[in-house]
């Protein structure tokens, strides 16, 4: 059985994809404020937006990342005895996507923000799901964006593609549940590789060995047979999108993720 397992409700979701050649438009924040965001900040309002309009939400932000090409570049004007920008200084902070949502929408609920390596966006929706149950007649909007870290911090172990995805947990409005599963496996972990149907991320010649452990994990936990991506994200709009299982594996960790139109 596998070590967590819980369902979410979803109300709405949206997505901004990886490889968009340029920024989204966020006209509902003011021109002074959007001309000093990055393109992460940018990407993660504009599919928050898409989920929750008006009315009060409480808001889980998750990153790996973050704003640390912002803070690259601000060491790099420190090493270079050149001024910082304050406002770039305030924009720099993990939670800075969250503290513009809630200044543009007059909302004052709670915001938190979440980093936990390759595993982000697995934990931020465990994080969405525990506030949820606390106070389920109140929406959670978790807000998950990334992209790549800077060439100057070299290869990075299961790096992020990037692009954003948001879901609100609505009991009231919700079209249907995702129900997400954590297992923690003994043993060696799987060759790591692009996965099985992932775009990019081919680091090795393992994805056929990852993909049959993973199936052999999935099928060993009674979850069932779900396909292996690269990345977590992946992974997830992949649920979404096609309302099939989906799953991600590393280090003796597996997440699967299944669709359903009523809570299991």
């Amino acid at each position: 059985m596998p070590d967590l397992h819980w369902t979410i409700p979803v109300g709405r979701w949206s997505s901004w994809p990886a490889t968009a050649s340029a920024a989204p438009e966020i006209g509902f924040i003011e021109p002074m404020v959007r001309r000093r965001l990055s393109t992460l900040s940018k990407v993660a309002l504009k599919v928050a937006h898409d989920c929750v309009a008006q009315g009060a939400v409480r808001v889980v932000f998750a990153s790996r990342h973050g704003e640390l090409r912002r803070t690259t570049d601000i060491l790099r004007s420190i090493s270079a005895a050149e001024p910082v920008s304050p406002t770039a200084f305030s924009l720099s902070v993990l939670n800075a996507m969250t503290g513009v949502f809630g200044i543009a929408r007059g909302d004052r609920s709670a915001a938190s923000a979440i980093s936990a390596g390759a595993e982000t966006l697995g934990y931020a929706l465990l994080e969405a799901h525990a506030q949820f149950a606390t106070q389920p007649d109140s929406p959670v909007l978790l807000v998950y964006a990334d992209e790549p870290a800077d060439t100057a911090y070299g290869t990075i172990e299961d790096e992020v593609q990037g692009g954003a995805i948001a879901i609100l947990l609505d009991r009231e409005a919700a079209a249907g549940h995702i129900t997400c599963s954590l297992c923690r496996a003994g043993g060696e972990p799987p060759t790591q590789s692009g996965g099985a149907n992932a775009a990019g991320g081919n680091r090795d010649n393992g994805a056929a060995t990852e993909t049959a452990a993973a199936t052999e994990t999935t099928a060993a936990s009674g979850l069932g047979p779900a396909t292996s991506f690269a990345t977590q994200s992946q992974a997830l709009l992949h649920c979404l999108e096609t309302g099939q299982p989906a799953c991600w594996q590393r280090a003796g960790a597996l997440w699967h993720w299944s669709w359903h139109d009523r809570a299991a």
